[in-house]
């Protein structure tokens, strides 16, 4: 049986490797909102570190294997950031460094913003994702538990946006108005 997406094929990286970005988001910045009571974003440290760290940059190399070097560069850069944020979510660092570290991989998302491509799902997902990373860093070099809320929110908020692209891709639902997707990956 052909659904046209076979194993392998960029289609079904592209969209497990949005739908991995997409919980990774939405788990971080619910986490950083502290709307669940008790949740922080310490509680995605392990979903980071494996979905959004490990997961996405393997789904990275596979991108590029694939001859899609946006997607290889967007998943390998992104699962990186991940997996680094993850490990030294404990680590006793200034919070200059901590900074630091948000603003230069909010650069790569600025990078990811400006050369994606798919209108609100690519330059959307990006554009909010490097909207909450500077939140987070402005927020983290001033020391304001405000700032981090708001960068949640950002971030919750472009998580549903990656992993509504990727389920629509995968199951044929609108991608703009007035439109249904043929398949097409949300974000590529």
């Amino acid at each position: 049986m052909d659904n046209g997406v076979s194993a392998g094929s960029t289609a079904s990286t592209s969209a497990l490797g949005h739908i991995a970005l997409g919980l990774t988001l939405l788990a971080f910045g619910i986490g950083n909102t502290g709307i669940i009571d008790g949740v922080t974003a310490a509680n995605s440290v392990a979903l980071a570190m494996y979905l959004g760290g490990l997961a996405l940059f393997v789904l990275g190399v596979l991108e590029y294997r694939g001859g899609n070097g946006f997607n290889g560069t967007a998943f390998a850069g992104i699962g990186t950031f991940w997996f680094i944020w993850a490990n030294g979510a404990d680590a006793k660092v200034s919070a200059d460094a901590a900074g630091m570290f948000l603003v230069l991989f909010a650069m790569l998302a600025l990078t990811l913003t400006a050369a994606a491509s798919g209108g609100l799902f690519g330059q959307g997902v990006y554009g909010l994702f490097t909207l909450s990373l500077l939140l987070l860093a402005i927020g983290t070099f001033a020391e304001s538990d405000g700032l981090a809320k708001a960068a949640g929110w950002v971030a919750a908020l472009c998580g549903l946006l990656a992993w509504y692209g990727a389920t629509a891709a995968l199951a044929s639902w609108p991608m703009s108005l007035g439109k249904r997707s043929r398949g097409a990956v949300a974000a590529t």
